[in-house]
């Protein structure tokens, strides 16, 4: 059995978060596929300035390289050996971040580095398998994945969430920008041609507007551990 839970999801639905808590849980790897479009768009706004076409991007990325390595039960973004986990969060690439994201030839590259990962990292790497979070990994990615989750939430909790983590105030005001900017993402990201964001048909919907990280974490560890008993 292919031993991967897959969890979609807007932006700031706490996928990241909630993988990673699951994967601590029950001793398996993590791997969050933004981060290698992040390492990626990186790399290129590094090496190849505005102009991306799709070849010169894939072998720039061959080239480095960029790549996942597993650290710890994580797979962490390396650029030419480096470790790139804090300087891909900054607003530079999440600016840029969706505009690589969209070219299909590079969605298929990073589609494939994270199969290999994978393959190489779950109990190959001692894990029990790996919990991989996105926004097509149950629909495109891991479309055979035993447990899928799909988790959301209103755009108002989650800019809540995000401001939270952000350390900024939480205001009105600011709390209706980011729920407009969310919501933008979410339109975006649902109507795009390539992998648009959706649930896969036999995802596990998780409404989480009024739950707690913990709660989230706690659900999905007991749908995995019904789904992949020992």
């Amino acid at each position: 059995m292919l031993r991967v839970i897959a969890i979609d999801g807007p932006a700031a639905s706490g996928k990241s978060s909630t993988a990673g808590l699951v994967a601590e849980q029950l001793g398996w790897a993590h791997l969050d596929s933004g981060a290698l479009y992040r390492a990626l768009t990186l790399a290129a706004l590094d090496n190849l300035g505005e102009e991306w076409p799709a070849q010169q991007v894939i072998a720039l990325a061959e080239r480095l390289p960029v790549r996942l390595v597993l650290v710890g039960g994580k797979f962490k973004p390396e650029v030419a050996g480096a470790d790139v986990e804090e300087a891909i969060r900054g607003d530079r690439v999440t600016r840029s971040v969706s505009m690589l994201a969209a070219i299909p030839e590079v969605r298929t590259w990073v589609n494939t580095q994270q199969r290999r990962a994978v393959a190489g990292g779950g109990s190959a790497g001692g894990f029990g398998g790996v919990v991989v979070d996105g926004r097509d990994i149950g629909t495109v990615v891991f479309p055979d994945a035993p447990l899928k989750i799909f988790l959301t939430a209103t755009p108002d909790a989650r800019a809540r969430r995000r401001l939270f983590q952000r350390g900024q105030e939480v205001d009105g005001e600011l709390v209706r920008r980011e729920s407009d900017a969310l919501a933008a993402r979410d339109a975006a990201d649902s109507n795009r041609r390539i992998a648009p964001l959706k649930a896969a048909g036999d995802a596990v919907l998780l409404d989480t507007t009024a739950w707690t990280l913990e709660e989230q974490v706690l659900r999905v560890v007991e749908l995995a551990r019904q789904r992949f008993p020992k």
